[in-house]
């Protein structure tokens, strides 16, 4: 007898291949389990009538649909694009970037180790008993600079590992603002100068030159509170300096838009 097919849980946000148009609907392949079909009724395509099916869904499309009902006795699978949200979308299509990221870096590790098939999986079921994804992990290590200890990775792995995880781009975020700096003095250029260049000496801090007498400050830490927290200080020394500790100087500060940097 054939294996019974793996099925989605009810509720859950899949991914699906849109494998063939129907009057009433389309039949789709389940991505993530094993090319499972589903069906996706006309009623759950979009709101209200709808004249043609392919107006909205084309074969070969992949689209993320929500889980509405599972019969696993004849294993069928009823699916809804139109009740899936804007934001369950985007974290599933992150969800599975990163799986398949993670595969990727596992592989590029697996080959430079040069590990055998069951070292390899030995190496994927320590990952995963220490993180919650295979990209976590290489997150993790990039993050850190090293492997934790404890694992029981050898030396060779462990530097595999390092190697890959250096290669991702790990998201941050960038808070900035524009200060407009003045100083009388004969030498006022000097006195910016050395209020800037303290600031500047500092890791993932940034001063542009915009023209006087405006300048940019920009933070960049991996998520918004460290930011932040690395910000006030930074501007209030610059205020210090250029107010009170030379004097006469002025000082004002714009914030700009933060923003934030996608990993890769």
């Amino acid at each position: 007898m054939p294996e019974p097919q793996e099925l989605p849980e009810q509720g859950e946000i899949v991914v699906a291949t849109v494998s063939r148009l129907m009057d009433h609907g389309a039949y789709v392949s389940l991505d993530e389990y094993g090319g499972t079909q589903g069906f996706l009724h006309i009623s759950e395509i979009a709101p209200g009538w709808i004249r043609s099916v392919s107006r909205f869904v084309r074969p070969g499309e992949k689209k993320v649909l929500l889980v509405k009902r599972v019969n696993a006795r004849r294993s069928d699978v009823d699916l809804s694009l139109k009740q899936v949200s804007i934001d369950q979308k985007k974290k599933k299509l992150l969800a599975v970037k990163r799986y398949e990221k993670g595969k990727t870096l596992l592989k590029g590790a697996v080959e430079r180790a040069g590990l055998s098939e069951a070292k390899a999986a030995r190496l994927e079921e320590a990952l995963y008993a220490r993180f919650d994804s295979v990209y976590q992990a290489f997150s993790e290590i990039a993050r850190a600079g090293k492997v934790p200890d404890g694992m029981g990775i050898d030396g060779k792995t462990a530097a595999a590992l390092l190697e890959v995880s250096s290669k991702i781009r790990l998201p941050s975020v960038e808070i900035r603002g524009v200060m407009e700096i003045t100083s009388p003095k004969p030498d006022g250029v000097e006195v910016i100068r050395e209020a800037l260049g303290s600031a500047a000496d500092r890791d993932g801090v940034g001063i542009t030159y915009l023209g006087a007498p405006k300048y940019r400050l920009s933070v960049t830490a991996k998520d918004f509170k460290s930011a932040e927290k690395q910000l006030k200080p930074l501007v209030d020394g610059i205020q210090r300096t250029i107010e009170r500790k030379r004097g006469g100087g002025t000082f004002k500060f714009a914030r700009e838009e933060s923003r934030k940097t996608r990993e890769g």
